[in-house]
Order: C-alpha cells, then sequence, then structure tokens
C-alpha cells in the first residue's frame, strides 16, 4: 500500500479513519446482502439471484482482510501481507472456484431441463438497490483514494465495480425473465455471474503469490 500523508500525524488519523469505516461497511453490508439475496433467492428458484448472494458471502471475507490490513498497518505500519491476509485471499479465491463450478452446473442442468423460476422480481428489487449502494461505495473509496495516494484504496474501490456489474448482470438477467418468461435468461445471468466469480478468484490467488492485482486490470509482481 503506497500512502502519501501531507500531514502527519493528522493526515495518517484521517486516512486509517475513512478505511476502517469503508472496510466496516463493505462487510456489513455484504453479509446482509448475502442474507437476503440467498433467501429470496430459494424462495424463487431463481440461481442468478442465489448465486449472487453467495458472491456476497465470498466478498465479506475479502473484506475481512482489508479490515485486518489497515488494522495491521495502523498498529505497526508494515506494508507487506501477513499470514492471515495471504490465508484469507486463498481463502476468498477457492470459495470463489467452488461458487464457479457450481453455478456452471446448476445453470446447464437448469438449461437442459428447461427450467424456469417461479419468480425474479426480488432479483430486481436486490440489484436496484445493490447499484446504488455499489455506486455510493465506490464514490467514497475513489474519493479517499486519492485524497491520501493510497493505491489500496483504490484498488477496493475497482473491485466494488466487480461487485456493481454483477448487480447489473442480476437486474439484467432478471428483468429479462420477467419481461419474456424464459428459463434461459436466469440461467444465462448466472453463468455470467460464474464467470466474474471465476476472474475474481484467480485474481485473489495472484495477489496470495505477492502480484500486485487491480480487479479486472491484470496482476503484476509485486515490487515489494
Amino acid at each position: 500500500m503506497e500512502t502519501i500523508f501531507l500531514n502527519l500525524p493528522e493526515e495518517k488519523s484521517a486516512f486509517y479513519r475513512w478505511a476502517t469505516v469503508l472496510a466496516m461497511v463493505t462487510v456489513f453490508y455484504n453479509i446482509f446482502e448475502g442474507l437476503i439475496s440467498v433467501y429470496l433467492g430459494v424462495e424463487g428458484g431463481t440461481v442468478s439471484l442465489f448465486g449472487f448472494g453467495v458472491d456476497s458471502f465470498v466478498e465479506v471475507v475479502s473484506g475481512i482482510g482489508i479490515w485486518h490490513m489497515v488494522w495491521r498497518m495502523r498498529r505497526n505500519g508494515n506494508e507487506n501481507p501477513d499470514s492471515f491476509e495471504k490465508t484469507a485471499l486463498k481463502v476468498t479465491g477457492t470459495s470463489f472456484y467452488i461458487l464457479t463450478a457450481g453455478l456452471a452446473i446448476t445453470s446447464v442442468l437448469n438449461l437442459y431441463n428447461g427450467y424456469k423460476p417461479r419468480t425474479t422480481f426480488w432479483g430486481i428489487i436486490v440489484a436496484a438497490v445493490s447499484i446504488l449502494s455499489m455506486w455510493a461505495l465506490i464514490h467514497y473509496k475513489e474519493k479517499a483514494g486519492k485524497m491520501f495516494n493510497s493505491r489500496a484504496l483504490l484498488a477496493d474501490a475497482a473491485c466494488s465495480k466487480t461487485c456493481l456489474y454483477l448487480s447489473v448482470i442480476l437486474l439484467v438477467a432478471s428483468v429479462g425473465y420477467e419481461v419474456t418468461g424464459i428459463g434461459l435468461v436466469d440461467s444465462l445471468g448466472a453463468l455470467g455471474i460464474a464467470v466474474f466469480s471465476f476472474r475474481e478468484g484467480r485474481e485473489a490467488f495472484e495477489k496470495a503469490k505477492g502480484k500486485s492485482c487491480s480487479c479486472g486490470t491484470g496482476c503484476n509482481k509485486s515490487s515489494g
């Protein structure tokens, strides 16, 4: 994490306050979103909403890793990831791969069997709320990242953009099914979420290996 403070200790204190609050909001929001999405996904029989909810739970693990990173830096200023953060990244990556496989298999089976959800109405509601929430989180993460020249916060904002893209996929799939009644739409939405989950899993493992990654923009060897 490269962070420049203009006026120590005021700037440093402000940075940690911003980073901690944003990490906490991300974690607790994803827990709430995951619970609601999984429950409504099961009730409505929509695999895209269910997969979206499971993805939110995986994001909780990633958010806890960011939270721990901020706490560690506040205590000792060490910028290198410790064993907890590397383990969190490996757990996150494994979870994303499992989610990818589960969604892909379920979607293919649903397509083969001509399965149709009971309703995707709640997917529309959840996606709309998520888009607004992610937009706000991205705005404040980018604001704080630019204010303190923090690559870590800007990278976290990029990861939140991935969550925003997932919300858009869910919205399109949910609206598409409600309009057409074609089960294929929900399955394609789930496959879209699976693709992004695979990419997130790959990037989590690359970060655990010490590479610098910004969600969706590739990875490079860390200079540290």
